[in-house]
This record gives structure tokens, C-alpha cells and sequence, in this order.
């Protein structure tokens, strides 16, 4: 049998530190290629030495690439698409050096792998062998200092791989009088699950709920309604926003469900974006919603110049109360249609799909998964339907408010 070596692309070399590899080549096919994982060849074990290796077998080669990230320490391997049925993340696990993975859709046609790794591994050999059969990729880890694996680290830019480059596109056709156009944000998706009990996953919640709420805001007649994401995909934080901009929202409203280790919550919460979160518990939900950016590879510091910061800054200012209206009246109809609401339900917090300069935005918790009568709730569709109300009924009394004020504001 005839078996190629080859690694996942040119740049490889450069995230490796390694030299004289070669690029893809047509034996990984090309980049339309599709495989299938074979979870029972497949495998993740310690090496002698404190390292580790992971090995996946697939019924066909396919384009792939690896690098790591920090804090903590990930190992990511991106593929062209991967068919992950069948395959069970714990049942590939073995030994002690990588503590867990996670693999699903990145996003339509795109597959990611994450392992999360007891300490600093860095990638000491990756290799994909590609024969009549199909194809072997294995990864070898190797011990390094946490100082030289935090600079190793880092997502490359590849146009190959990443997100296309901005272009201009058209404006969206305006609005008719009296219609809101809603930008309905179910949070997570994709190889981002966000939290998880009993067998539920918060993207998917989430995503159940969206289509909900938004087949409620159509039947309405006073809104347009458009989604970031319409199945289990992964959505980068910056892509969130950008889908905003680009159906024309005039709301932004994010999706979600926590779940907390320590004590007990309940009931919806309302955010609106702050530099300083109002507490604690703010602060930390905003850095694990994030955080779904740092596992997605993507680092948007340094997107904006100087100027373009504070043109931005500037307008949040202006958007703020706009943004505060809007979550007091989500708050108000949530509690009328639900009978309850979360004992502080208005709060503050730095998340990032809340930062465009321009549209009203909010994060709605739903509820907490880690509390059973809030999980209870979410699996309901009688309770779905009226926090679905609360929403409509918040949204409608902000969109008469704004309307009215409208020739107040600055321009």
C-alpha cells in the first residue's frame, strides 16, 4: 500500500517551529475533500517522557491544520469537514495529559478538534499518512516551559482557513414604518456547546428557543427578523455583530442559559454592555461567553485604529440609554408574561456582542441550567411561549418609546 506523508498546509512549518515540510498536497485532496472519523482506530494516550499523542483515522485524507493556544492550554486541529457521527469524546480519551475534547461544525463546511491539555504541550511532530485505505493523522506533544508554550501559541491567519476579508455590500432595504428588524443572537453552536446539565446543551436551547421566538415575532406582524446562526454551527463573536450591520438590525438581542458551580440562581437576567461589569458574577459570565472566541482562534484586539476606537466609543455613548431602554422594557415584559424575573435583573457587563456602536443591544439569560427549576423551564414549550411573549411584548413597548424620543437625540 502506498502511504504520503504530507503536513497540514505551508504555514504549518512556521506554527511548529519546524522546517523542511511540505505543503498539502493532492493525496490530503483538495480543498473540497469530506471524511469520516473512525472512532474505533482512533485514540489519545500519554507518551513516556510527560508527553502525548493523538491519532485519528479517517476513511479518507483531508485538508487539516494544527496549532495551540493558552489559557488555558488547547491544542486545535482545524479540517476541511469532518463526519464526526458516532464518535464519543471520552471514549477516545486515555491517560492524564490531554483532560478532554471537543469536535463539531466550526462552520458550514469547516470541522474543529480541541483538546484541552493538563499543562503545556507543545506540537513536536504532525503528520498526516494517506494510503489506499485512508488516511492517519498523528500529532505528538512534547513538554515545554509555560513561557516558551504561551509564545508559541496563537491562532495563524490564513485567508485559506479564516474568515474572508471584509467587502463592501449593499445596504439593506429600509424598513417600513411601524416594523422593527430584529437580529435575534442564539448564543454558542457548534464545537462551542456553552454550558451543559443533564444531558442538555445550551446551544442547542438556545437555538430551539430563537426559532421560537422569532416564528412568534413574524406571526406578529410588526418586526423582520433575522438569526446569526440557523443550526448548530459555530459563529464567532465578531460575526455576530457583522451579521447586525449587514441585515440592517436596529436590535441586537443575544441568547443564553448559564450555568453556575456555586450557589443558586434564578431567573432571567438583562445585560447591557459597561467597561466594569456591576458585579462579580457579571464580570465572570462575560469572560466564559468570550471565551468561545479565544477557543475559535480568533483575536480581535487591534481590529479598530485610534481613530476608529474613539469614533465607535463615542457612539456607544450616544447608543447607551437607547440599549438601557430597551433592556428595562425586556425586564418589564418578561415579568408580566413569566411571573418571575432574576431578584437583580438588570445588570452590566463587557460582552462583546454587545460592543456595536450603532445598534441597541442586549444579552438575555434565559435562566441557569445549573439550577433545576430553570432547566425545567427551558425544556418546556408552554414556559418558552410566554418568556417568547415577554420578549415580543418588551420589544414592541421599547420600539413605541424610541420612536417617540427619536427627534431628541443627537444626529
Amino acid at each position: 500500500m502506498t502511504r504520503i506523508r504530507t503536513l497540514g498546509t505551508a504555514l504549518c512549518a512556521a506554527w511548529l517551529g519546524l522546517a523542511g515540510l511540505l505543503p498539502l498536497q493532492a493525496a490530503a485532496q483538495d480543498l473540497g475533500g469530506y471524511a469520516r472519523l473512525d472512532a474505533a482506530e482512533s485514540r489519545v494516550r500519554d507518551l513516556r517522557g510527560g508527553g502525548a499523542e493523538l491519532t485519528l483515522t479517517f476513511d479518507q485524507g483531508v485538508p487539516w491544520r494544527v496549532f495551540t493556544l493558552d489559557a488555558p492550554p488547547r491544542l486545535v486541529i482545524d479540517f476541511r469537514e469532518v463526519d464526526w457521527a458516532g464518535a464519543d469524546p471520552a471514549a477516545l480519551l486515555s491517560g492524564e495529559r490531554v483532560t478532554g475534547l471537543r469536535f463539531g461544525t466550526f462552520r458550514p463546511g469547516w470541522s474543529r478538534l480541541v483538546a484541552d491539555l493538563s499543562g503545556p504541550l507543545a506540537v513536536a511532530e504532525a503528520g498526516l499518512s494517506v494510503g489506499d485505505a485512508g488516511a492517519e493523522l498523528r500529532v505528538a506533544l512534547r513538554p515545554e516551559s509555560a513561557e516558551a508554550f504561551a509564545a508559541r501559541s496563537g491562532a495563524p491567519r490564513d485567508a485559506r482557513w479564516d474568515l474572508p476579508a471584509p467587502s463592501q455590500t449593499a445596504a439593506p432595504p429600509p424598513v417600513a414604518d411601524g416594523i422593527l428588524r430584529v437580529m435575534l443572537d442564539p448564543g454558542h453552536g457548534g464545537v462551542d456547546p456553552g454550558a451543559e446539565e443533564d444531558g442538555a446543551r445550551e446551544a442547542d436551547l438556545m437555538l430551539t428557543f430563537a426559532r421560537e421566538l422569532q416564528e412568534l415575532l413574524l406571526r406578529d406582524g410588526g418586526f423582520e427578523v433575522a438569526m446569526t446562526r440557523e443550526a448548530d454551527v459555530f459563529v464567532s463573536l465578531e460575526a455576530r455583530v457583522a451579521a447586525a450591520h449587514r441585515a440592517g438590525a436596529e436590535v441586537f438581542v443575544s441568547l443564553h442559559a448559564d450555568a453556575i458551580e456555586e450557589g443558586l440562581a434564578r431567573g432571567a437576567t438583562v445585560y447591557v454592555l459597561a467597561e466594569e461589569a456591576s458585579d462579580a458574577a457579571s464580570a465572570a459570565l462575560a469572560e466564559r461567553h468570550d471565551r468561545a472566541d479565544i477557543l475559535a482562534g480568533l483575536d480581535l484586539s487591534g481590529s479598530d485604529d485610534r481613530v476608529a476606537d474613539v469614533l465607535m466609543d463615542l457612539a456607544r455613548l450616544d447608543n447607551a440609554p437607547r440599549s438601557r431602554a430597551l433592556a428595562e422594557d425586556l425586564v418589564a415584559g418578561i415579568l408580566s408574561a413569566t411571573g418571575r424575573v432574576h431578584k437583580r435583573p438588570l445588570r452590566q457587563a463587557g460582552f462583546s456582542v454587545l460592543k456595536a456602536a450603532d445598534i441597541p443591544s442586549v444579552l438575555i439569560e434565559l435562566g441557569f441550567l445549573s439550577t433545576e427549576a430553570d432547566l425545567a423551564n427551558l425544556r418546556n414549550p408552554a414556559w418558552r411561549a410566554e418568556m417568547a411573549a415577554g420578549i415580543r411584548d418588551g420589544l414592541a413597548a421599547w420600539a413605541a418609546e424610541d420612536a417617540a424620543l427619536a427627534g431628541l437625540r443627537r444626529h
